[in-house]
Order: C-alpha cells, then structure tokens, then sequence
C-alpha cells in the first residue's frame, strides 16, 4: 500500500500561520485516511514555528528552488527572515517521505512552504506567483508527485498508476 504525504492542516489540524486549519471534506482524502494511508506533515511547525505565527511570504516572488538554492528568503510580514526553520521543515517533510516511501504528496496551495501551483509574491497584498513553495520544490526535485488539495482526481489516478490498478479495479 503507497503511502501519501498531506498537509496537517487539509486534514484539520490547526496549524496554519492564524492557527486554524484548511480542511479539506473531499471523498477521495477521507477514503485514504481510512485506508491507513495518509502521514500527515505541516513543514513551518516541523521546522520550529510557532502557532499562531505572522504570515510569510517568499521574498521578491523567486519561488521554493531559489530558497533551498540560497539564493532567495522567506521572510514574514514583520520582516522577520524565517528561512532557516522553512528549509528544515522542508527536510523534515523530506525525510518522513523518505522513511515511509512515500512518493506522492497532497499538499496546501499557495503556501510558502506547500504551494505547488503558486505561492505569494512576497509583498504581503495577495498577489501569487507561479512557483512552488519551499517544501512543493523539495520533494519535487527529490522525484516525488505533489497535487494540491484541488488536485485530488488526479492524485488518485497516479496513486491507482502506482499500485498498478486501473480506474475499474480502485
């Protein structure tokens, strides 16, 4: 059985920057997590933020690679350089990835660490930028599938790929 990586906080974990959640009621997660599939993660706690905690944004819209590159800063509202805990909690999303073999993650749109599709463009004002966050970048340069929470359709058709099924046998 695949295991799936998952934002804490789509799963109603209160550990988003305003400490609530994001919950997401779809079929498809509710069935895995009955399944014993999901290993749930939220990398800003992992890497020691706290909650609640300011927002952040990366810096100057330069997206997660730029960040583990070193060459960009996630940076909070107050303008607090939280770069440090980011990386490491995308380490440690890694890593728990890595233990269970996990090679698919569901994970918070337009988060500085999750946003697979889009971040913010660091100016605070809710303006995106098609990047993905630090933690989306690292396991997707690490080989593993990442989907958003609006991406569930076809984040059961690659799980289904994976376990070598087709749509009749899920």
């Amino acid at each position: 059985m695949e295991f799936i990586l998952v934002s804490a906080c789509l799963l109603g974990q209160p550990v988003r920057y305003h400490g609530g959640s994001a919950p997401c009621e779809g079929t498809i997660l509710q069935r895995w997590e009955q399944e014993g599939r999901i290993v749930a993660i939220c990398p800003e706690v992992a890497g020691g933020l706290p909650i609640p905690r300011p927002p952040s944004e990366i810096a100057l819209a330069a997206g997660g690679a730029n960040v583990l590159a070193g060459t960009a800063i996630v940076v909070e509202k107050t303008g607090q350089d939280v770069t440090r805990e980011f990386v490491l909690g995308a380490r440690q999303a890694l890593a728990t990835a890595r233990q269970r073999g996990i090679r698919l993650a569901i994970l918070k749109e337009g988060s500085p660490s999750c946003g697979s599709g889009y971040t913010h463009d660091g100016q605070f004002r809710g303006s995106h930028a098609p990047l993905p966050g630090v933690t989306a970048a690292l396991l997707q340069q690490e080989g593993l599938r990442v989907f958003s929470e609006a991406q569930l359709d076809a984040a059961e058709r690659y799980l289904q790929g994976l376990e070598g099924k087709t749509s009749s046998e899920a």
